[in-house]
């Protein structure tokens, strides 16, 4: 994948928002799974939604970033000029808008007719990374020097066979390496401030804060400039509200649910192997950055598939990748951790990079306090109505 520049991503989802809609899809996944709230819809909260109809809107804007990942495009290039001060505005219809949506039924029909209505062709498929797909072959790309493999996309060898038992043993040096099961059990809360930064700050850092309480609560709100942007996982449900979006209230759903849920629970790690389930290893050897790491994948409670890297030196976690599933494709979402520091006895990473099709952030914590009294309202849902 080429990317022309890093601002590419800056709208993809937050911003690149009324696009398409489009035929049901066999996901194998509920969009209410976990939730008592019923999501809602994308034509619910957008106008002029023709094609991506019927899905929630946090996977409605996950569409948009990958659309902006397999074509190098950011809102500004899908939609019209004046929609970067006004929401309304990206409904409005755009040559770029109408090809799109007749792509994805394209994609949809050839899926269908062609692949038992299994989606092996979408935009990533012809696009990687440019507006308009190569038809002539590069004797330049052939012969030079190929690109660093993705460790993301790294698999098991077809001839290997399936070792839950080899997950296992990593899972447990990375219990042992972070403190050991005893002394996890005696961390049962903790808040944290840091900073934060990323495409929606510019890169600047702002004040961050984590609330966190065993065995799977997480609220972590970002004071951004315009308003805070918080991200909650109360035990069952998970939404994020922020000023910045196009609705004030999102609803998580599916893989998003999903990921709201392993991040919570990976605060509080001790239930890891219970947390995720059909736990396999086996992977071939693979590097991040310098480092060797031994990969293991779970599943989780809502189907997402999630692959743990860990140092194969010290046990610790070194990255979390996990795919969403959506109408046009797999999401891929990143988040790399480092700079363990010991707080009560627990191994937990001050510093984090989340990389996904919608940009990049880190946070970057500065004081851990653990076993603090975390008032039940940090993980309450707040009272605020659809704006659209």
């Amino acid at each position: 994948m080429k990317f022309q520049s890093k601002p590419t991503f800056r709208c993809a989802m937050g911003t690149m928002i009324l696009f398409l809609v489009g035929t049901t899809w066999a996901r194998g996944q509920s969009a209410k799974a976990g939730t008592d709230q019923k999501p809602q819809m994308s034509e619910e909260a957008f106008k002029n939604i023709q094609v991506l109809r019927g899905i929630p809107v946090n996977e409605f804007m996950d569409t948009m970033g990958f659309f902006s990942a397999s074509l190098s495009l950011n809102c500004s290039d899908c939609h019209v000029t004046e929609s970067a001060g006004n929401w309304d505005r990206y409904a409005d219809d755009t040559p770029l808008k109408q090809t799109a949506r007749r792509m994805v039924l394209m994609e949809n029909l050839i899926n269908r007719a062609d692949f038992g209505n299994t989606r092996l062709v979408t935009c990533y498929t012809c696009h990687r990374g440019y507006q308009r797909p190569e038809v002539t072959p590069s004797l330049a790309e052939q012969y030079g020097a190929p690109p660093p493999a993705d460790p993301d996309r790294i698999e098991v060898l077809p001839a290997t066979a399936d070792s839950p038992s080899a997950a296992e043993q990593i899972l447990d040096k990375f219990i042992q390496a972070v403190g050991g099961a005893q002394q996890l059990a005696k961390l049962n809360s903790f808040t944290a401030k840091g900073t934060y930064s990323g495409f929606d700050t510019d890169f600047h850092k702002v004040p961050a804060e984590i609330f966190a309480k065993a065995p799977n609560q997480r609220t972590m709100t970002n004071h951004l400039p315009g308003g805070d942007d918080t991200t909650t996982y109360d035990g069952r449900e998970a939404w994020v509200a922020a000023a910045d979006k196009p609705q004030p209230l999102i609803m998580l759903t599916a893989g998003e649910l999903d990921g709201a849920r392993l991040d919570a629970e990976l605060s509080f790690p001790a239930l890891l192997k219970q947390d995720l389930s059909k736990w396999h290893a086996g992977f071939p050897p693979v590097t991040i950055g310098d480092r060797a790491v031994q990969v293991v994948e779970g599943t989780a409670a809502g189907g997402t598939h999630v692959k743990l890297f860990f140092d194969k030196q010290s046990g610790l976690l070194v990255r979390q990748a996990r795919f969403i599933d959506t109408m046009v494709g797999l999401v891929p979402l990143d988040v790399d951790y480092s700079d363990y520091r010991a707080v009560s006895g627990v191994k937990m990473p001050f510093h984090w990079t989340v990389t996904w099709v919608d940009g990049q952030s880190t946070t970057e914590l500065t004081d851990v306090q653990p076993n603090t009294a975390v008032p039940a309202a940090k993980f309450a849902k707040p009272n605020v109505a659809a704006s659209r």
